[in-house]
């Protein structure tokens, strides 16, 4: 087992974006989807990465290309379903969805032949990332579970940032830390409201659910974390942000790049908050420097919070 981590990512994206350069159009194109922002913001951090994933089509062939461009380790299963992409428009500084082509559902023996694949580099490697296509119809949820499952008996440390179905199946499974928005949290009923005691108890319940450390992001106000019976609050330095798109999947890759180093929890939880914070200041979504985010891990503060749950 090495200090790689290994991200499960179903079906990534193409990602054309239009800028503007001098007032004429500069069209940059990118992977995308959850799994490759991850991937992105660990290649960042200096952190060997695995992405293993699905790749079919046109798409997928340029995707191929672009993925092993960023130094990022593909393990790409050849697929006869089409990944998505989508085209938007930043040049008056939002960002205006031209068009959007969703991913294909994948068929059984490609969902057998991703799972063999992610569990193999899964157990190369300190950390696993579950992370999630888009759409709920892309391959069935059984497959957290088993991933998770299988994963956590081998040693391997299973993170995941997902929401819905998914994150029921992985909490089946069993996972060491686990990332949630607060909007999540209430969008899936696990939070009555955006009330700290309300996400307090969702919490909660996600720990008793299988989750050892849950940490939470809200917008605007210091993140919570559970580890453990133990409560704290994560606030970082109030950045200007350039995009506030990515700032989730970047804490995300912070934390599981804390874990692959060999860093305690709460470390962790620090690089992890800078990382997310770095990245809003930035347009690419799972960018930022090595330096930058480490610097301002010094500046994170974890405070223990000794309130019950009420």
């Amino acid at each position: 087992m090495s200090d790689a981590v290994m991200i499960f990512a179903p079906s990534p994206q193409l990602t054309v974006t239009i800028e503007d350069r001098g007032g004429r159009p500069d069209i940059h194109l990118h992977p995308g989807g959850q799994g490759v922002w991850q991937a992105r913001m660990l290649r960042s951090l200096d952190v060997p990465v695995r992405l293993v994933a699905g790749l079919g089509g046109e798409i997928g062939q340029v995707l191929a290309s672009l993925i092993s461009g960023e130094g990022i380790e593909l393990t790409g299963e050849r697929i006869s379903s089409q990944n998505g992409g989508y085209v938007h428009d930043r040049r008056g500084g939002g960002r205006v969805e031209i068009v959007e082509s969703p991913c294909d559902a994948l068929g059984r023996h490609e969902v057998d032949r991703l799972y063999e694949s992610a569990f193999t580099e899964g157990l190369r490697s300190r950390v696993a990332i579950l992370s999630g296509p888009a759409g709920e119809h892309v391959l069935p949820t059984h497959v957290y579970r088993r991933l998770a499952a299988n994963l956590s008996a081998t040693g391997c440390q299973v993170l995941v940032d997902l929401a819905g179905p998914r994150l029921d199946a992985s909490l089946e499974g069993g996972v060491d830390l686990l990332k949630i928005s607060d909007q999540e949290l209430v969008a899936d009923g696990r939070a009555t409201s955006l009330e700290l005691g309300d996400i307090r108890r969702g919490m909660e319940g996600l720990r008793q659910a299988g989750a050892d450390t849950v940490l939470v992001s809200r917008v605007g106000h210091p993140s919570l974390a559970l580890v453990g019976q133990s409560w704290y609050e994560v606030a970082v330095p109030e950045l200007d942000a350039a995009d506030p798109r990515g700032a989730g999947d970047s804490m995300t890759a912070g934390l599981a790049a804390g874990i692959a180093r060999g860093g305690s929890v709460m470390d962790a939880i620090a690089l992890g908050a800078a990382a997310g914070a770095v990245n809003v200041t930035r347009r690419g979504l799972g960018t930022g420097s090595d330096e930058a985010i480490l610097a301002v891990s010094d500046l994170v503060r974890i405070r223990p919070v000794e309130e019950a749950v009420t």
